[in-house]
């Protein structure tokens, strides 16, 4: 039967809206125009890290996405900060208030501070999701924690239009409904040894994958409106062991297994969270966001100049090169530069204070040379054929570039494809300047004014103890080697009047030399932060050495020395410091304490503080060039601590591309959790931002933020003014490595 034309057109409409729309459910990344279905990203769970609503899912943030999110309900406050270190790796930390119980029991010890849960998790990815095959993970949750949220699981995530799926198996604490294996009549964990070690931070492997064991899973939709995304969640936790119920009694019955929520997308920069939970609890929450590899910046910087030698210039005189180090100070970043020459180089001496890509302050240094500097009367060719260019650091030579001027001015005309500075340079250990000594832009007085943020989290007196202040520092240097220099912290602000214990009330009888930084803070609020004559001298090609005396830092005073071994372009570093400390008395500027023994009248107790010790370590610092590890720095230090404690502390980092240095360290000494007291050990977190990305002028200055989750004394290293690794860093670029990502 034929049909009229407007009912087959019809037809044709209706089967091209239902293929369209069939397209779009099962593959909508296929379609590139506007009716395409919106592009899927993963979100974060209440915990933090990627998945539904209080389970993971298979699924890894891009490298670099740095997430901080905070989840609120009646029995919980999360506060999490999630970062995917690596394509295979993601990390989160994670504080915990439990709503319905206090830190202590003792009101004049913690207040009504909330008890605070710290935890750490990390996922891995087995995995990436093909055709066939879901993204995998497996994963730890409370990684050294005190046991309130502990557990593992093995999770798959696999996408179908604009449905993500996702089942997995969790234990512990993701697996306590035990629908799959445990016997909830032994314990309501199925007999897992919930205890945790010492004074809790420290991990135990014995019970990974034990207990309740439990399927868990769930679906993420995202809608056609981009921005607006829903959540289904069969939730592996039955919630009767959880620590409010256990410690305070709390009901968190489960009316449902099933947990429903949406996610509002704020943009490339954070969403909001709504779910409801256990079928009669409401959760909200906050995430902020941004990628670590994908930050850019665009500078209002000095234009270079254009490259355009004077043929007719036959000579200089003072005020000439005078000039030309002027110049290279303002436009190439070469901080008080020294100029030598002879009949066929150019030596200049300088620090580059300015530029993270050495390649720019090179490149504008050599079009500033070759404009400024005369040429051959008799070939028109230039006068000098190499310029030298020697980065020093605190006037130590740290590397030399030579540039040949002949290849420059090739590159600089680009008489051939593909032309880049790299072609004219060479790189080599730096030797001494040749020729006479033509100009020199020497100012001995250096000053500085900086910002200063000190900042604990998850202690008894209050979650979050910070002061914040500003250093202002001044030095004159003698010489090459000889520098006297010192600070001032002005204080601005703090809540350290609630850490009111001189003596910790949990048994330890270590010296006070991280612990009493309250007195530090609060007892004056101006203060000498340093003051110190340092001597500073390259001893041989590859050796590096420092010697030290005065008020070495904030809490301490004594003197002390380092060595450093690192070869040219090396990707590992040797060092070795040593130092004698006496502990500042914090009721005086610039006073000692004598003797040992205090006492704390709030406890009634004794103290001890140190009245002089030795104190230094050895330091191996190796970048790796392994696949997996890209862009990393490990610090494995070993030796004696300020309270006489021995051991080791690892530290390690990655860099990412924009330049920002996300880093871990942790310290184990020779003693035992209970003398060390809460936390079992020392440990801590930090990020360092370079400048450049934040303002509109490039720097290679840096704002570091650490994370410490508790001021203890054990495994304390002195804070010295000056590394000779970051001094030397020039040498194999960490701190001062160029950004990679691209920016306008």
């Amino acid at each position: 039967m034929l049909l009229p034309v407007s009912s087959s057109r019809a037809i044709r409409c209706r089967f091209g809206l239902l293929s369209g729309l069939s397209l779009s459910l099962v593959a909508p990344s296929a379609l590139a125009d506007e009716f395409s279905a919106p592009v899927f990203h993963v979100s974060q769970s209440d915990f933090g890290g990627v998945g539904l609503m209080q389970m993971p899912s298979g699924r890894v943030a891009p490298e670099g996405e740095f997430t901080f999110g905070t989840t609120y309900n009646k029995d919980y406050l999360h506060y999490n900060v999630s970062l995917q270190l690596f394509p295979w790796l993601e990390t989160t930390i994670r504080y915990t208030l439990v709503q319905d119980v206090l830190y202590s029991n003792d009101p004049n010890f913690s207040g009504d501070t909330k008890y605070t849960d710290k935890g750490i998790d990390f996922k891995i990815r087995l995995l990436e999701e093909s055709y066939w095959l879901p993204e995998t993970s497996i994963g730890i949750r409370d990684f050294g924690g005190t046991g309130l949220f502990d557990g593992e699981y093995l999770a798959a995530s696999k996408h179908w239009g604009p449905l993500d799926f996702t089942l997995g198996l969790g234990w512990g604490y993701m697996g306590n409904r035990a629908n799959l294996k445990g016997d909830k009549s032994l314990s309501n964990d199925c007999g897992r040894n919930t205890e945790y070690k010492g004074k809790g931070g420290s991990v135990d492997f014995e019970r990974w994958f034990t207990g309740c064991m439990s399927v868990f899973g769930g679906v993420e939709y995202q809608t056609p409106w981009q921005p607006l995304r829903f959540k289904l969640e069969y939730d592996g936790n039955d919630y009767t062991s959880d620590f409010p119920v256990t410690r305070a009694g709390t009901d968190m019955s489960q009316d449902s297994p099933f947990n429903i929520g949406t996610l509002y997308s704020l943009g490339n920069w954070g969403d909001l969270r709504l779910s409801y939970e256990r079928g009669n609890t409401w959760t909200v929450g906050l995430n902020l966001k941004t990628n670590f590899n994908q930050q850019t910046t665009a500078w209002r910087d000095t234009p270079k100049p254009a490259y355009a030698p004077n043929p007719q210039k036959q000579d200089l005189i003072a005020e000439d090169w005078q000039k030309i180090a002027d110049e290279l100070h303002q436009n190439a970043g070469l901080k008080n530069p020294t100029l030598y020459a002879d009949d066929t180089t150019v030596t200049v001496l300088a620090s580059q204070d300015k530029y993270r890509d050495r390649m720019q302050g090179y490149d504008r240094a050599a079009t500033i040379l070759s404009n400024q500097l005369p040429t051959d009367p008799i070939t028109g060719q230039p006068a000098f054929d190499t310029y030298r260019l020697i980065e020093t650091s605190q006037d130590l030579p740290i590397t030399e570039t030579q540039i040949n001027v002949a290849d420059y001015d090739a590159v600089a005309r680009l008489l051939y494809v593909n032309a880049t500075i790299d072609d004219a340079l060479t790189t080599q250990v730096p030797r001494a300047p040749q020729g006479q000594l033509i100009a020199r832009d020497n100012d001995p007085w250096d000053l500085s004014l900086s910002p200063n943020l000190q900042q604990s989290f998850g202690g008894s007196e209050g979650f979050y103890l910070y002061n914040l202040g500003i250093n202002a520092g001044a030095s004159y240097a003698f010489n090459d080697q000889w520098e006297l220099g010192g600070s001032l912290y002005l204080n601005l602000l703090d809540n350290y009047d609630k850490f009111k214990y001189d003596v910790p009330p949990d048994g330890t009888d270590l010296k006070r030399v991280r612990t009493l930084v309250r007195q530090y803070i609060d007892g004056n609020p101006l203060r000498v932060n340093n003051l110190q004559l340092t001597w500073m001298d390259q001893l041989a090609d590859d050796w590096y050495a420092q010697a030290y005396g005065g008020y070495l830092e904030m809490m301490f005073a004594g003197a002390g020395s380092e060595f450093l071994y690192r070869p040219m372009r090396s990707n590992w570093a040797f060092g070795m410091d040593m130092n004698y400390v006496i502990q500042r008395d914090p009721d005086t500027q610039l006073g000692l304490f004598h003797d040992e023994v205090h006492f704390d009248p709030i406890t009634g107790r004794d103290y001890r503080v140190q009245t002089g010790a030795l104190t230094g370590h050895a330091t191996l610092y190796y970048q790796p060039q392994w696949t997996f590890l890209p862009n990393t720095l490990m610090k494995i230090s070993a030796g004696r601590y300020l309270t006489e404690d021995v051991g080791m502390t690892f530290d390690f980092s990655k860099q990412f591309d924009s330049g920002v240095i996300a880093g871990a360290f942790v310290t184990l000494t020779d003693l035992s959790a209970e003398e060390f007291g809460e936390g079992s050990y020392n440990k801590g977190f930090y990020i360092s931002i370079p400048y450049d990305i934040m303002t509109i002028k490039p720097s290679r200055n840096r704002a570091t933020i650490s994370w410490l989750p508790l001021t203890r004394d054990g495994g304390q290293m002195l804070n010295r003014k000056y590394q000779l690794y970051q001094i030397t860093d020039a040498r194999e670029p960490w701190y001062s490595r160029k950004m990679t990502s691209s920016a306008p």
